[in-house]
């Protein structure tokens, strides 16, 4: 999804995992700079203009099963036409918000029962769930028993990129099962990278949407990149928007469409692309696209089919910067949402900041959270810390 489409994320997509390990991987071919106008070229690597390449799966956030890994290296395709690259704007950086902590309780048929010990138990429909959860530092409030009689436990791979199993305590469990969340249905699935297919810190963020969305006089358009299993797209969807979700895995774009039957949103004016995603923003730019709200959830690391590396804090300025030009002149929103990074939430909220100089507006950056909420979904307990994300609103 830079690598279009993986997001706990690095998870959900999983089609290049076994591609991460390959040996003898090389970088995007650099280019030189060129200035022009009020801006100059930055420091941050270019990204071929042209090109195939594939998205890495988060566990990744971002799932599915990993695709072989081609047995004979690929030399990366040559293009006459230069790689994009960053421009550093002059002018007023924009007013910031910091820090800002994004709370969800719980929405839909979720919500966070327990924590602690380095795992959470969690409500999703019907089932209640055990995952690995690493800033669980506390002990569990709950007692052993209640913990003992959770559906489903993953096990194996406690590492945010590793693959595991399911083991369903008293009775086998299908694959998929209903959800809804935010009046959208979808299926949520038991993924051997421990994810079920949403990822329920978002909410907030996607509240936030909704509300845009349906006070705008207008159909907003969105850009959803790293858009997984579609619950985002959907959601805009059902509040009125025009949505293009870019994701470069076929069963993250095959579940999303699954997810659209189920929300009767068949007619919906979504358009699926399944693509890498800086490959489709850098068309989008050359063709002048805009859009109204930008959602983008990248993952930490993947490769491409020939050799190309995405590294997080290598290729995240060039492809906010690539966002900023898709904004459309009455934009909404630009969101961005890290996880699995070692940063600090200010990192990613200065990048914005020197992203949308000139811009004006208001640059608003911290963590998404998920309160505790007991097994009656109604008693807030302790807040987890899922994320860390940066939002460019106008003001």
């Amino acid at each position: 999804m830079l690598w279009a489409g993986a997001n706990e994320h690095d998870p959900r997509i999983i089609d290049v995992k076994n591609k991460e390990r390959r040996p003898g991987a090389k970088p995007f071919p650099g280019a030189k700079a060129k200035a022009s106008g009020d801006t100059r070229p930055g420091s941050a690597k270019p990204y071929p203009s042209k090109g195939r390449d594939e998205r890495q799966a988060r566990p990744q956030r971002r799932d599915g099963e990993a695709r072989k890994p081609s047995s004979q290296p690929q030399a990366p395709e040559t293009t006459a036409e230069p790689a994009r690259v960053l421009t550093v704007r002059n002018g007023d950086r924009p007013a910031e918000r910091v820090p800002l902590i994004l709370e969800s309780s719980g929405a839909g048929d979720f919500h966070l029962i327990d924590s602690g010990d380095g795992v959470k138990l969690e409500q999703y429909g019907p089932y209640r769930i055990v995952r690995p959860e690493a800033q669980a530092l506390w002990p569990k409030a709950l007692p052993t028993h209640v913990w003992d009689k959770a559906d489903a436990v993953f096990t194996g791979d406690t590492d945010e990129d590793g693959m595991g199993r399911w083991r369903f305590q008293r009775e086998a469990l299908g694959e998929t099962w209903p959800l809804s969340l935010l009046g959208v249905d979808f299926h949520g699935r038991f993924t051997a990278f421990r994810h079920v297919g949403v990822f329920p810190e978002q909410i907030a963020h996607w509240s936030w949407m909704k509300e845009k969305i349906e006070a705008a006089d207008r159909p907003l358009k969105v850009l959803n990149l790293f858009g997984y299993t579609g619950v985002a797209s959907l959601v805009a969807a059902a509040a009125g928007a025009e949505v293009t979700h870019v994701d470069a895995s076929k069963k993250a774009i095959g579940w999303a469409r699954e997810n659209q039957s189920l929300s009767r949103l068949d007619k919906a004016p979504i358009r699926w692309i399944c693509e890498d995603a800086m490959k489709f923003i850098l068309r989008e730019e050359r063709r002048g696209h805009r859009y109204d709200i930008i959602l983008t959830d990248p993952p930490k690391f993947g490769r491409g089919p020939n050799g190309e590396v995405w590294q997080l804090f290598d290729h995240l300025p060039l492809m906010l910067d690539i966002c900023r030009e898709l904004l459309a002149p009455k934009s909404v929103g630009l969101v961005l949402t890290a996880y699995s990074i070692r940063a600090s939430f200010y990192s990613i909220h200065e990048l914005m900041r020197e992203t949308m100089r000139g811009k004006g507006g208001l640059v608003e950056s911290g963590e998404l959270v998920i309160r505790e909420a007991g097994l009656d979904g109604k008693t807030p307990g302790r807040a987890l810390s899922t994320s860390l994300f940066s939002r460019w609103v106008p003001k």
